[in-house]
């Protein structure tokens, strides 16, 4: 009999092999609030839920309408009258027993004004069609208790989605093309004992040949390494003389030359990280990621400037034995460096009266591993970009390109102007009015911006045509990308989207911009 453990490896197995068993203990334990349940809401629930959430909360004071029926799919003609946050959580459930949901039947403002520290209890806060009051006052509040919120919107084949976090730092970015640090311009020990015992053959790995060919070069050249086009293409030939057939191997270390150097040293982005202040002065309110950076810092300032050894190398061709015995040399060495940097964190943990079990051996071999992509966003408040007004030299700029979405974006806003203005949807009642009302709104807009720009009536029309109706194509759309973006929130993996994203669903457009 499978035990509950195993059952749940098989069930969540696709997902694990992208954020891993960690990745996934994050986000069973994750509780996510959601505010107002509807199409849009609900298609973001449902990618969390599916994928095993600890828990989620939706706030919903709405009752159910023949209009959500009509593009809510977790609503049926039953519902009609029924608090929405309710029939939603219900039918959520159903899509995962393992998730536990809550419904609050509840207008936001009053738990804002009332019951503020309700929001402590969350991994993530995520916003639908809120608005404008109320969304400056979450924002506000939110930014405060540094829990990430995300505002979004889906009217008629217009969508937004806002990301709000203080500050996202990521171990595992997951690169798409990640280069292998091989330390070929300045090999360590063992591995230069290990690659000068092994004679060339047909089952050799390539990197000992690799290996062996640029130390000829280097006798040559004055202990130079090749790095123009011209010298990488005089180490190529060196290496197919040395060939005595058509041997595999051989050929796989001539086409690795252009992409087996350069690795170990940190680049600007990284440098950046470790120059940071919250990296170079340490306080006991540090995060365990910025305690680890000082580490790596230490480490590579008391060292030559190289990064941790990773200890992963690619395939290749080889005899197994002699394959393994080279991961394993690598391997070593990487656990070797990971136990350096460890200590220096016991070290700095000391110092700032942290407990030293507050960050374990695994996370730092973990972070000296992915030590080359690491990386740091700090956001933006939501609340600043409403009251202080948004970045008016990229809008400008953007403006002035006929296929940019930034008059989307301008449009969208302006409709959160007319809500609060007019409390009611644009087009809820006359089309035609309410075109001429929103775009007049996004002229006074613009002008508070100080933007002198003409606006695409049909952007106006659009919005007013639906009268703030939802399409479910588009909600889901967008619901499936927002989910992807709080899994990102919660595992502490892959980069977010940095800050706003819009989506015309008319042109199959998508683009980002920051605010």
């Amino acid at each position: 009999m499978s035990s509950p453990e195993s059952d749940k490896s098989r069930k969540y197995d696709r997902q694990i092999r992208l954020w891993g068993d960690h990745g996934q203990s994050l986000l069973e334990n994750s509780q996510i609030c959601l505010i107002n349940a509807n199409a849009l809401g609900t298609e973001i629930l449902k990618g969390l839920v599916l994928p095993g959430i600890g828990s989620f909360t939706i706030i919903d004071h709405n009752l159910v309408t023949e209009e959500d029926i009509g593009s809510n799919f977790f609503l049926e003609s039953s519902s009609l009258g029924e608090n929405r946050a309710k029939c939603c959580t219900q039918y959520l459930q159903e899509l995962n027993p393992d998730v536990n949901g809550e419904s609050i039947d509840e207008n936001v403002d009053n738990i804002i004004a009332n019951n503020s520290d309700f929001f402590k209890n969350f991994s993530v806060v995520v916003a639908c069609s809120l608005t404008e009051k109320s969304l400056i006052k979450l924002s506000n509040l939110l930014w405060d208790f540094n829990i990430p919120l995300i505002a979004c919107k889906s009217l008629g084949f217009f969508g937004l989605a806002r990301v709000q976090m203080k500050e996202y730092c990521v171990i595992e970015t997951h690169p798409d093309n990640k280069h292998h640090d091989l330390r070929l311009e300045e090999p360590f020990d063992a591995m230069i004992e290990y690659c000068e015992k092994i004679e060339f053959g047909p089952k050799v790995p390539w990197l000992v040949i690799l290996f062996k060919h640029i130390q000829e070069y280097k006798k040559t050249h004055d202990g130079k390494l090749p790095e123009t086009y011209k010298e990488k293409l005089e180490l190529r030939d060196m290496i197919r003389n040395s060939m005595t057939a058509d041997e595999e191997n051989f050929e796989e270390a001539i086409k690795s030359v252009n992409s087996s150097f350069g690795g170990g040293k940190p680049n600007s982005t990284i440098q950046d990280i470790l120059n940071d202040e919250s990296c170079t002065k340490l306080s006991k309110c540090s995060s365990s990621f910025w305690i680890m950076a000082r580490a790596l810092k230490d480490f590579i300032d008391k060292g030559n400037g190289y990064l941790p050894l990773p200890g992963n190398i690619p395939d290749m061709t080889a005899e197994t034995a002699l394959y393994i015995n080279l991961q394993n040399v690598y391997r070593a060495k990487a656990l070797q460096d990971a136990d350096v940097v460890f200590r220096r964190v016991q070290e700095l943990l000391e110092e700032l009266n942290k407990s030293c079990d507050s960050i374990t051996e695994k996370e730092v071999r973990l972070f000296c591993r992915e030590a080359a992509y690491l990386s740091v966003t700090r956001g933006t408040k939501i609340a600043d970009e409403y009251e202080k007004g948004s970045n008016s030299a990229l809008i400008s700029s953007e403006l002035e390109n006929v296929e940019s979405l930034m008059g989307h974006y301008v449009a969208l806003r302006s409709q959160d102007r007319f809500v609060t203005e007019h409390g009611c949807m644009p087009g809820e009642i006359q089309v035609d009015i309410d075109t001429a009302r929103i775009k007049s709104q996004a002229t006074r807009l613009l002008n508070d911006w100080g933007i002198n720009a003409q606006l695409n009536d049909d952007l106006f029309h659009e919005i007013c045509r639906y009268g703030g109706a939802e399409i479910h194509t588009i909600s889901a759309y967008l619901g499936g990308c927002i989910a992807h973006e709080v899994i990102k929130l919660v595992t502490r993996q892959y980069k977010p989207f940095d800050n706003t994203i819009i989506y015309d669903g008319i042109t199959s457009q998508c683009v980002t911009y920051k605010f």
